[in-house]
């Protein structure tokens, strides 16, 4: 093979290899930007009060999701620069558009509110049971080098309870092995508890909403639409 046929073979080599996605997703990208900038627009034109829906919360997702493809766009350097091209990260902001078209997004949104204080409990109770269990497999694995300090002992436990299980930190003890046995059984009882209190509050929030929806205060019949201000059957406010 001649020096010019192999510079050129590893030039072929080197070369990027093909995307055939790249411009169809572009090209759905910037569909979506401009459907949102519409969206926007429209949005701001149609409210009494701009700048309320500007600085709240969804006004600034909405535009923290808009601004990163028109300054790629605007700026040609833009992809150059490690500053603005971690702008392009915000476009994540985009799926939590999606929050304030999903009513029953606000059942998690009361169900984890009303669950705070439980769960925070619970957390608290856990991280006692960590601490304590560290400690215990700290002094029985006091020979084996993994388990060297009493912070290195509760970031076992915190693994082991959360049955996540490295493998980078082990017991070598008879002892060891019962407590880090004792320590799996328990954390899958424990991953079940934040699960059970949040299904449960959002259960009471259902139900709340769908009495003080459905049900009418004068005749007590139900069946009314979620936006409806006043009984179809008696005409009573609802």
């Amino acid at each position: 093979m001649y020096p010019d046929q192999y510079t050129r073979c590893h030039a072929r080599q080197r070369r990027k290899p093909a995307r055939p996605l790249r411009r169809p997703f572009f090209a759905l990208e910037w569909l979506f930007t401009i459907l949102f900038t519409i969206e926007y627009i429209l949005r701001l034109s149609c409210i009494h009060k701009p700048q309320r829906f500007v600085f709240s919360l969804f006004g600034i997702i909405d535009l923290l999701a808009l601004i990163p493809s028109y300054l790629s766009f605007l700026f040609a350097g833009a992809q150059s620069l490690l500053v603005l091209r971690a702008l392009r990260l915000l476009r994540i902001f985009r799926i939590f558009r999606l929050v304030h078209f999903i009513s029953e997004m606000r059942f998690l949104t009361v169900a984890m509110g009303r669950s705070m204080r439980k769960i925070s409990i619970f957390i608290l109770f856990v991280l006692t049971c960590v601490i304590i269990l560290g400690s215990v497999i700290y002094l029985v694995e006091k020979d084996n080098p993994g388990f060297s300090s009493i912070p290195q002992s509760i970031y076992w436990a915190i693994v082991t309870i959360t049955t996540v299980g490295y493998g980078d930190v082990a017991p070598a003890t008879p002892l060891g092995k019962f407590i880090a046995s004792f320590i799996m059984l328990l954390g899958y009882g424990i991953i079940a508890v934040p699960t059970g209190i949040v299904t449960t509050e959002m259960a009471h929030a259902y139900r709340e909403k769908g009495h003080s929806a459905n049900a009418c205060p004068g005749c007590g019949r139900e069946g009314h639409n979620t936006d409806a201000r006043c009984c179809k059957y008696c005409g009573t406010k609802l």
